[in-house]
């Protein structure tokens, strides 16, 4: 046994019961550091109780500074997510609690690494990527998953993330093996030959697996047997090898050689013997799969969870000639399982520990909650390569472990005797056949099961260094619950009964609305399973999964998935949570919008959600959790698909709720571009016809109104034909604008090829001032948006709002009307759409407010546009970035506090001191008084 393995082993005994903050939290960690990463003079090596000035003196539990952690300790009853009340009365996590800490710290001595820690859990932030989710690592699981925390010692690898590399080596060099066996193939395009060849590199893959896991006997089996034979050999020979490997002992040839007759019977269909192609081999070929492949990888490390989903996009062709990798991670798998299910096992297993040992009700307690975990069943209907099965069958059998290792301590302290003997495997409870998932493509099906045989195998070995015996992994059970087929349009329940499933989860795929063709068969899925729900045509694809579970599950079922938060805003939200509603549904928990990572190399620039989801009645209110991106949450009675905690979601309305001039959209050109110019090309006509200066207007969209480029456009509105008919350049424009109106698809564009001058789209009223609105935005504590006078055009890139004053301007550029905006608004990546319909006409504006006020918001409007001036060497982008220029950030708090008085978003303290209210209840007093208007 790895000696950092045993002295691990060795601590978590120590302290698995243990856990005052105060008391013990030194002694822990100088245990860790000294015992276990061998440091020498640990107490020297990290300093305790650090202090830190913030409004007051306070202390930093654990700083080492040769590695740059910074460690915040709590006690073992603590939940790391829960807020606590601080000495200045601060309500913080533990996490926030540290990072106040660090931005206090001399920069010099800013923190690499935070580690957050109750005694039973440590949370590892690398501060070099904050986005990211921590490193968790549970004490129990500390004697296989120490090296997370080699970020303790000067020197080591600061990655906390072993496994995802090792994985990700693999899969390169797994597709290194498939291109060069295609190279042997004849027919490289054929589908039964691409077949072959990636049932081929999932058994080479298993038989690498099996030899270092040790499953194949000794660690070189595969290596020793296949070295023998020169190349020319090897088509007959790894025959023969798959043959054996699928036969019991009994029906083997008595006269195989000895060696090839060592080898155990795999079973489980891997190496059934179906209509595989096998090519010949080169020599070049065998040094890769035995040199690089055997004995220049150790493949027993690999994380099954991850590494699935690598081998399917390494060796699915369209995945590769997409040029992504793409999986759920490990963490974001996390978001989904830990509060759908796990947080309450563990809590529940710390419940049972607890209990006395002396308690024969202990071990009862104990192997019931063993059993509690052997019938719970799963199913995954977009499952992929098996990630999410993977990590959750991972995540029980660690569970189930610990329980083994506790009744087997007790076995060892003689309270309780248990045969450990060849039914030793009768320990294990947890098994494979508990995890269903449906997937359409064969090949991820067939690496969805080898992933699970994978995780078996690795639980299987912790499960004998428990209890000191060595178990048979094989023969492997046939895993017939993860079925190949369309999960929209198959019955779930023909794979299992929906009475049996206790918990729905997964990543289903995602295609925006507007990226799928309309006589597509995806619209042609949500057309089917949405029927005649009203606006089913803006719905992502997404959301027929949702669909199909809220039809299919009972009460006794939960549901989790991530999805891209699109589906929590705009009209798609609104009918996610009437339909939701009509099936009896409710949601249960949420993470709000966070940034997408799915690989090491290369992220998506995607945004998601996790929406857990269930028809379980309570008779009391339960409080719901709402997690946010940052690590905290905060606890609710209620949460709508939008994701708040108000029972309603806004829809779209054609007209204002309110009193107020009507917002209009830009105008559209449909002309190819021929009627819209660059600063350049405007020059060179000017220069050719100066007469046409009178018919190019400044063209503004949200990328000219940003302060991007500058844009004109031809405005032919009531120009004199004769101006049209003399000038060549306007009459070769407008001839190619008519011929691209008469190619196109469309035949709304077709008909506009009869007045060929003008703009397609012009809804901007002439001769009035207004302001522009950009239609997409990155999120700021402002919405820019800006005055412009007559004269000037507005693309259908941004809106208008005709004859506006600067009262409306006023409320339209505070705060108050931005945390409207990014409460309902379409999200768009770190921004988000500003839709006419969903955000502005739904907009509660102040109710009868006084003369006063309203000149109040004027002056502060005023003075914002002022200080805008005064910063005219910025564009609107600059100045309105992550940070605003204070003189006009000063200028806009004056304006929040002159709006917020005219909504009357004040209240009073029991001491009846009048404060504002904050940024959450404003949103719910906004919400509140639309839900009055509608």
């Amino acid at each position: 046994m790895n000696e950092t393995k045993r002295k691990a082993e060795e601590f978590v005994k120590r302290w698995r019961d243990k856990g005052n903050e105060k008391q013990e939290s030194q002694k822990f960690w100088l245990d860790l550091l000294g015992n276990v990463f061998d440091i020498p003079l640990p107490t020297e090596y990290i300093d305790f109780e650090r202090p830190v000035m913030l409004d007051h003196t306070s202390f930093i539990d654990g700083y080492i500074k040769d590695v740059k952690v910074l460690i915040e300790q709590k006690s073992a009853k603590i939940d790391l997510h829960k807020v606590i009340k601080q000495s200045n009365g601060e309500l913080l996590t533990a996490w926030e609690q540290a990072k106040r800490y660090m931005v206090n710290m001399p920069v010099d001595e800013h923190p690499r690494y935070i580690i957050i820690c109750n005694f039973r859990t440590f949370h590892i932030y690398d501060m070099n990527d904050v986005g990211s989710d921590p490193s968790i690592v549970n004490l129990e699981d500390l004697p296989l998953e120490y090296n997370r925390l080699n970020v303790l010692k000067v020197g080591e690898n600061p990655h906390i993330q072993k496994e995802e590399q090792l994985s990700e080596q693999a899969g390169v060099l797994v597709g290194k093996i498939y291109d060069a066996l295609l190279e042997r193939y004849t027919d490289k395009n054929d589908p039964h030959t691409l077949k072959s060849l990636n049932m081929l590199c999932v058994r080479f893959v298993f038989c690498l697996y099996a030899e270092d896991a040790g499953l194949f006997g000794k660690k070189s089996a595969f290596y020793d047997y296949m070295k023998q034979f020169p190349a020319k050999l090897w088509h007959s020979q790894i025959k023969e090898l798959f043959r054996v490997l699928n036969q019991k002992p009994e029906e083997r040839d008595k006269y195989i050689d000895e060696e090839l007759a060592a080898f155990p019977y795999v079973n489980g269909g891997l190496f059934k013997d179906v209509d595989i192609e096998i090519p010949s081999f080169s020599e070049e070929l065998v040094r890769l799969i035995l040199d690089e492949g055997s004995l220049g990888f150790n493949w027993s490390e690999i994380s099954p969870t991850i590494f699935g989903a690598v081998f399917e996009a390494t060796l699915n062709p369209i995945t590769r000639r997409s040029g992504g990798m793409h999986y759920t991670s490990i963490s974001n798998i996390h978001k989904v399982i830990n509060p759908l299910f796990l947080d309450d096992l563990r809590q529940e297993f710390e419940e049972i520990k607890k209990r006395p040992k002396s308690d024969g009700w202990r071990t009862k307690y104990l192997k019931a909650f063993q059993e509690k975990l052997a019938n719970m069943k799963f199913l995954d209907p977009a499952c992929g390569s098996g990630n999410f099965l993977t990590e959750t069958y991972l995540s029980l059998r660690k569970l189930e472990n610990s329980v083994i290792r506790e009744l087997n301590d007790e076995i060892m302290a003689g309270q309780l005797r248990l045969a450990v003997d060849t039914q030793a495997l009768q320990n294990i409870k947890v098994s494979i056949m508990q995890f269903y998932g449906i997937e359409i493509n064969d090949f991820a099906v067939t690496v969805a099961k080898t992933a699970l045989w994978i995780a078996e195998s690795q639980m299987l070995e912790q499960t004998e260094e428990i209890i000191g015996e060595k178990l048979n992994f094989f023969p492997l059970q046939t895993n017939l619950n993860i079925v190949e087929g369309n999960a929209l349009t198959i019955d779930w329940n023909d794979v299992i009964k929906n009475t049996s499933v206790n918990y729905i989860m997964g990543n289903p795929p995602f295609i925006g609305a507007r990226q799928m063709d309309p006589d597509s068969p995806q619209k042609k899925d949500i057309k089917r399973i949405f029927g005649g729900v009203d606006q089913s045509w803006d719905l992502d694809y997404v959301c027929c999964w949702y669909m199909k579970a809220f039809k299919y599950m009972t009460n006794t079922c939960r549901a989790a998935f991530i999805s891209t938060d699109s589906i929590t805003s705009g009209v798609q939200a609104a009918i996610l949570q009437k339909v939701m509603k009509e099936q009896g549904c409710k949601l249960d928990f949420a993470y709000e919008s966070f940034k997408w990572t799915n690989d090491t190399s290369q992220s998506a620039q995607v945004f998601c959600v996790v929406i857990g989801f269930s028809k379980i009645i309570h008779t009391v209110d339960t409080e719901k959790y709402v997690y946010r991106a940052d690590g905290t949450c905060y606890k609710t009675f209620n949460i709508n698909w939008a994701l708040r905690s108000e029972d309603v979601v806004i829809s779209s309305r054609k007209t204002p709720i309110c009193d107020v001039p009507q917002m209009v959209n830009g105008n559209m050109e449909r002309g190819g571009v021929n009627l819209i110019l660059e600063e350049g090309e405007k020059d060179e006509i000017l220069k050719k016809e100066p007469s046409l200066e009178k018919y190019i207007k400044p063209f503004y969209g949200t990328n000219e109104l940003m302060g991007h480029k500058k844009r004109y456009c031809i405005w032919l509105v009531n120009a004199d034909y004769a101006d049209i008919a003399n000038s060549k350049i306007l009459m070769e424009r407008v001839e190619k604008v008519r011929k691209h109106r008469l190619e196109s698809k469309a035949k709304t564009t077709r008909q506009y090829a009869a007045n060929p001058t003008l703009f397609a789209q012009r809804p901007q009223p002439e001769g009035c001032d207004f302001i522009i609105v950009p239609r997409v935005t990155s999120k700021s504590k402002y919405l820019p948006m800006a005055f412009m006078k007559s004269g000037i055009i507005v693309s259908d890139k941004a809106h208008l709002i005709p004859n506006a004053t600067l009262y409306h301007f006023g409320i339209l550029v505070s705060r108050v009307h931005e945390l409207w905006t990014d409460s309902i608004s379409m999200k768009m990546g770190e921004g988000y759409s500003y839709s006419k319909e969903l955000v502005y006409n739904n907009f509660p504006w102040p109710v009868n407010p006084t003369e006063d006020q309203i000149a109040n918001i004027e002056k502060t409007a005023a003075e914002i546009l002022k200080v805008r001036e005064s910063l005219s060497s910025l564009t609107l982008k600059q100045m309105y970035g992550k940070i605003i220029p204070p003189e006009l950030l000063k200028a806009h708090m004056e304006n929040d506090k002159a709006v917020l008085r005219a909504y009357g978003f004040i209240k009073r303290d029991l001491d009846g001191k009048r404060h504002w209210m904050s940024e959450d209840e404003v949103v719910s007093a906004l919400i509140k008084m639309y839900e009055e208007l509608r």
